[in-house]
């Protein structure tokens, strides 16, 4: 082996040990989050479905309900016998080509806590150009030039299709259980949290995000994919998991006027938000904490769903507003006390994400969530 060889695999090895040492030290920053108790003091009063693995709560009925810790995935996840498939495309947006979010951001390092405002961070970030993958579902059933009910739903892969979506809505749209519906998997725009493009596009309180789905998104999903969408809010929806699911309620918040339907998984309603705004001090925290109680009753339709191993306060702002269990109940409570049509699920056995739950509930949701929607069928 040659000298010049013999410096580079030490080298390498070094780097390699190193990458090693630093991913156990971040591991060990942040500890496994604690198992909360579904009876804990504070907590919501929750309906017991938690006897038999696969039980989800009725579809008429709304308030908070405890499932796991075992689970049954739900036979609409998988392809149906003579069931009608509906087709799935994909295409790129380029940041370049959008007058919204362009340019994005990144950041090297996490960031530090501003000494004059603890509840935010001081965040070094750069410009960066990037490209987002959108994957869009048509049901077998669509009727070209008839305006179609849709989803978004965030955190879209940016790689080959996930199947899931449209296997379930395969599934539902046949059984007549929803509408024949067009689902749109919007990719983020990279990396995650403060100072990165992702964070300031799903946590920033504002309308946004959802103006940025309206005008540079849903335009190119009708030219490219051949279909069209509908205006009525109430054939639209949001969905999303952690901070994409925080995503879903502020673009139906902000924008009542677009989106009336909201589903979310392990939502991401702590202090996340960056750059900081004096309006919404706490960021997606102040949901429950004033603007749902302090506001009129919105027009909102909302689907939530926690694990009791859900994240808890993994970062250096140690604020209060970082347990994704306790910000959820929160939300459940302020919900209910406000008159919302809203399900939520604890789901017993289950982190961030709620993955192994999901698998199991997901139909349910979808169901759940597109209740009393009436098609226009406009052309």
């Amino acid at each position: 082996m040659t000298k010049q060889r013999m410096t580079r695999l030490i080298l390498l090895l070094t780097f390699s040990f190193l990458s090693s040492e630093f991913s156990v030290a971040a591991q060990q920053k942040r500890p496994t989050p604690p198992t909360r108790k579904f009876d804990a003091p504070g907590s919501p009063t929750f309906v017991r479905l938690d006897a038999k693995p696969g039980l989800n709560p009725p579809l008429d009925v709304d308030g908070n309900f405890l499932i796991g810790p075992e689970y049954t995935p739900a036979s609409e996840n998988k392809v149906g016998e003579g069931v009608p498939q509906g087709r799935v495309q994909q295409f790129t947006i380029d940041s370049k080509d959008t007058k919204l979010l362009n340019p994005g951001i990144a950041r090297e390092v996490f960031g530090t806590v501003d000494p004059a405002n603890p509840k935010t961070l001081i965040v070094e970030t750069h410009e960066i150009d990037y490209q987002r993958t959108i994957t869009v579902y048509v049901p077998a059933q669509y009727q070209p030039g008839i305006e179609a009910p849709f989803m978004v739903i965030h955190d879209g892969p940016k790689g080959k299709p996930d199947m899931t979506v449209p296997h379930i809505l395969d599934n539902l749209i046949a059984q007549k259980r929803v509408p024949a519906m067009i689902a749109i998997m919007v990719a983020n725009g990279g990396g995650d949290a403060q100072g990165h493009q992702r964070g300031k596009e799903y946590d920033t309180m504002s309308g946004l995000f959802a103006e940025y789905i309206e005008t540079e998104v849903l335009p190119r999903v009708e030219k490219n994919c051949n279909v069209k969408l509908t205006k009525d809010p109430n054939g639209r929806a949001a969905m999303g998991s952690s901070s994409g699911g925080s995503a879903a309620l502020i673009m139906a918040w902000y924008r009542t006027d677009l989106y009336h339907r909201v589903l979310t998984t392990s939502g991401t309603f702590v202090n996340q938000q960056w750059p900081f705004n004096p309006e919404t001090p706490g960021g997606a925290w102040d949901f429950h904490d004033k603007l749902i109680p302090e506001s009129p009753k919105k027009p909102l339709r909302i689907f939530m769903a926690i694990g009791d191993r859900d994240n808890f306060n993994p970062n250096v702002m140690r604020d209060d507003m970082h347990d994704w269990v306790e910000a959820n109940h929160r939300m459940a409570k302020v919900l209910k006390a406000k008159g919302y049509e809203y399900q939520y699920l604890f789901c017993q056995n289950s982190g961030h994400g709620v993955r192994n739950a999901k698998a199991q509930f997901l139909p349910h949701a979808i169901e759940w969530i597109w209740k009393g929607y009436v098609p226009t069928q406009k052309k």
